[in-house]
């Protein structure tokens, strides 16, 4: 099979388990805000092809949820788009000029941070159209509200994309439909316990400080 082609079955395969988790996986956490765990497929196929692979995938699965499942329609699709590529486009940027663990964790920070700041600006922007609010209100709603769901998210997101990433990588080269020369990070070998420990510390911090979120709202 050429590679291109299973490139694409490749994309359309992490397209597909992204929208599944996204469907099966939302946690709502605060007003119209809710979790899920599709950025997670996504930032992971950005670390396999590319950032601009996380881009497409982003724009895809945006475009279907969109169609099918969301309430909040063209601004949804936009704030979706942005929301994923700023933080799985980041992270894979950083992480494709040199394939190592460190480099991936450095993106996942960054892009978690990045994601934060660029959400909180459109939420600024964009919440009051979308809820026909002042805002003022929405201004109010920054800190308390948007800035820790944000921070919950990117944090959840990160640590599971570096608990998964290697497992789903390793699963690629045995089923043929990634060669080592395509990806040139090392897969071979056992997940490093560090990040493991780091990413199920974060994993259960994130969860623990949305319940007590949920509870005080």
């Amino acid at each position: 099979m050429q590679t291109r082609t299973k490139k694409l079955m490749v994309l359309a395969i992490l397209s597909a388990l992204a929208y599944i988790v996204m469907v099966v996986g939302r946690i709502p956490v605060v007003m119209f805000l809710k979790y899920d765990p599709a950025d997670v497929i996504i930032t992971i196929g950005g670390f396999l092809y590319g950032p601009m692979a996380a881009f497409a995938m982003s724009t895809v699965v945006s475009f279907v949820e969109m169609f099918t499942v969301s309430d909040t329609g063209l601004i949804g699709l936009v704030m979706n788009i942005i929301q994923t590529c700023s933080f799985a486009g980041t992270a894979a940027f950083i992480y494709k000029s040199k394939r190592t663990i460190t480099r991936a964790i450095i993106g996942l920070i960054v892009g978690w941070l990045i994601t934060t700041a660029v959400m909180l600006l459109w939420n600024y922007f964009i919440t009051p159209i979308y809820m026909g609010i002042p805002r003022e209100a929405v201004a109010k709603l920054l800190i308390p509200a948007f800035l820790p769901f944000n921070l919950l998210k990117g944090g959840l997101n990160a640590a599971i994309t570096m608990l998964l990433y290697k497992p789903i990588k390793r699963g690629l080269y045995k089923s043929h439909l990634m060669s080592v020369s395509e990806e040139t990070a090392v897969s071979t070998g056992k997940i490093n316990i560090g990040t493991m420990l780091v990413s199920s510390f974060i994993i259960i911090t994130c969860v623990l400080l949305i319940l007590v979120f949920q509870s005080h709202i």
